[in-house]
């Protein structure tokens, strides 16, 4: 049977008067994995955030990969979980390199200085790198890479300390088409790898699902609208309410795409 990596009951976020996130139960198991998609505002990434056990809730409970974050060592907790999110890469220095960046996430930091790494660390960095598409890069800065191999480098970061949980925070913003595909096609390929780590992926368009994915939770103003198996929760009558617009949603092959209906 598969473990539970995600039990949230009743969960909400309160920062000054505002509720950020409001009465949130989910469940995630660690044979599926998970898309949380809503407009701007609807919680996503502060949701994220207490996935990743950076924010803790101010209401309700929390059981992330078997422990409650009540009484769990969060530091211990954390080398367990993998995120890849801008607000990182917005932290990275600026001269650190690629290889670099990869390596000292082991140790859970940003920049590296005295730390000691053995060849099996380097092999494990650069094989990251190259599932990633990104093996040339690795003496390069990462402040001189492209936004789209700056995602890539991110997910390969975020997969060195060999997590249980992965989160992604919107990992194809930004990205021309191009870019966005060759990503997807790389994030479907680590969901087909046994050895990946369970995985939830933050976006707003749900074009940006790729392939593989499992489960969908959508989310607006805060709270859970649907949750549950993707092609349940990805319906027209789900994806309208969420998004405030009437929709036309369709599936081709594996990936989904949504516009607006032409109103008569």
């Amino acid at each position: 049977m598969a473990a539970e990596v995600l039990r949230l009951c009743g969960v909400g976020v309160r920062y000054d008067r505002s509720m950020l996130l409001r009465d949130v139960d989910w469940i995630a198991h660690s044979d599926e994995s998970w898309v949380v998609i809503g407009p701007n505002g609807a919680g996503k990434t502060t949701l994220l955030q207490v996935a990743a056990t950076l924010i803790a809730p101010t209401h309700g409970s929390i059981e992330i990969l078997g422990e409650h974050l009540a009484r769990a060592d969060i530091a211990d907790l954390r080398t367990r979980i993998g995120m890849a999110s801008a607000a990182i890469a917005d932290h990275v220095p600026p001269g650190e390199k690629v290889i670099d960046l990869v390596l000292t996430a082991s140790y859970g930091i940003l920049g590296r200085e005295t730390e000691d790494y053995d060849s099996d660390d380097v092999t494990r960095a650069v094989e990251l790198l190259d599932a990633l598409g990104c093996a040339h890069l690795i003496r390069r800065r990462f402040a001189s890479l492209s936004e789209g191999e700056r995602k890539r480098v991110q997910i390969a970061r975020s997969l060195m300390a060999d997590p249980e949980m992965l989160l992604l925070d919107e990992p194809a913003a930004g990205l021309d088409l191009g870019g966005r595909e060759d990503l997807l096609r790389r994030i479907a390929g680590l969901l087909r790898d046994p050895r990946s780590p369970m995985m939830v992926l933050v976006t707003h368009h749900i074009e940006e699902v790729p392939e593989g994915f499992t489960h969908a939770l959508l989310m607006r103003k805060g709270t859970v609208l649907a949750a549950g198996p993707l092609a349940e929760v990805f319906t027209e009558r789900n994806l309208s309410r969420c998004f405030g617009v009437p929709l036309l949603v369709e599936r081709h092959s594996s990936r989904w795409s949504a516009r607006a209906l032409e109103l008569p």
